[in-house]
């Protein structure tokens, strides 16, 4: 169910193919106002892709937003791509996209992987970012990653029985390795059925109730088999140095204006990780929504990210 609050369904005006390697081909759409303030829509994962519905948080009035699937993602090619595919990469492809649009600066909003990749991005090019509006805070980190693998038993103890029992019982000691192997089956049907695994194990802890066209949309064989395969691909080989390094990087994007929103029972992010962005970052306007869980559909959720793009289109600033 597409939540209340949410701008009217919009197409884009513009849908491209940006070559960015020899092997790696970018879709890249722009939707709204051709000549309103241009905002970069990071989506999560990673490998989930933009939706229609990701179009729906910014007043088309206002906004030029451009919605780029990343590397191996949503109708980028190829799909679920692990080789030329690190955050570096990604990072290098939003400065190409804004190159090649011609935008001088943008206001970039994320969540969940998005956010990470957001204030990376942020962080490396604060010069070409006016504002942040971050979602469902993940930092990469040991912490983070070890609740998702195993901490997450706590408070869904049958959705991770099923995951970890999708393994032999001789490799559920380690998890990620697992899967990592069965992503790599000789046999496409065990990969894809790992995949489908995986994708369901965090489907089902992104809302705070269950909702099954949400379930859906993460499952289904095309983006389970990106978002799994991705996701083992960065959680495994793409971590930072030091492990809290967004953190020790704020100082270069203290400057730029922010809003954190985080739901209270997010099970996919726990919010140590917000609380902790907010503490070493307090002069980004910190939200909480005590009704919700991780994903952008949830209703409080959806309302605080709309309510802060307007105020990005107001004043330029998402802030409170």
């Amino acid at each position: 169910m597409t939540p209340p609050g949410l701008y009217p369904a919009i197409e884009p005006f513009a849908v491209e193919r940006l070559q960015v390697s020899a092997l790696h081909q970018l879709h890249v759409e722009q939707c709204g106002n051709p000549d309103g303030v241009p905002v970069l829509f990071v989506h999560g994962g990673p490998g989930a892709g933009c939706s229609e519905t990701d179009r729906r948080f910014f007043d088309p009035r206002a906004f030029r937003v451009v919605l780029v699937d990343q590397r191996g993602a949503g109708r980028s090619t190829p799909l679920g791509e692990l080789r030329d595919n690190g955050i570096d990469d990604l990072v290098a492809d939003f400065e190409r996209v804004r190159e090649h649009l011609g935008i001088e600066r943008w206001h970039v909003f994320g969540g969940s992987w998005g956010s990470t990749l957001g204030l990376y991005y942020a962080q490396r090019h604060p010069e070409r970012v006016r504002s942040l509006c971050l979602r469902g805070i993940w930092l990469l980190r040991q912490l983070e990653v070890d609740w998702w693998l195993y901490g997450l038993r706590a408070l869904q103890p049958e959705q991770w029985r099923a995951f970890a029992e999708h393994l032999p019982a001789d490799q559920r000691g380690d998890l990620l390795a697992g899967y990592w192997r069965l992503f790599h089956d000789a046999d496409e049907s065990v990969a894809r059925a790992a995949a489908r695994a995986w994708a369901t194990y965090e489907g089902a802890a992104c809302t705070l109730l269950p909702n099954a066209e949400f379930l859906s949309s993460l499952t289904n064989d095309h983006t389970s088999w990106a978002l799994a395969r991705l996701e083992a691909h960065y959680i495994k080989n793409q971590r930072f140095t030091p492990d809290d390094r967004l953190l020790r990087d704020v100082e270069r994007i203290r400057h730029i204006p922010a809003v954190i929103v985080h739901g209270r029972y997010d099970l996919v992010c726990p919010i140590v990780g917000a609380d902790d962005l907010h503490r070493t970052w307090p002069e980004a306007s910190y939200v909480v929504v005590d009704d919700a869980g991780h994903s952008s559909h949830e209703p409080g959720i959806a309302r605080e990210l709309v309510a802060a793009m307007d105020r990005v289109a107001r004043s330029g600033s998402p802030g409170r």
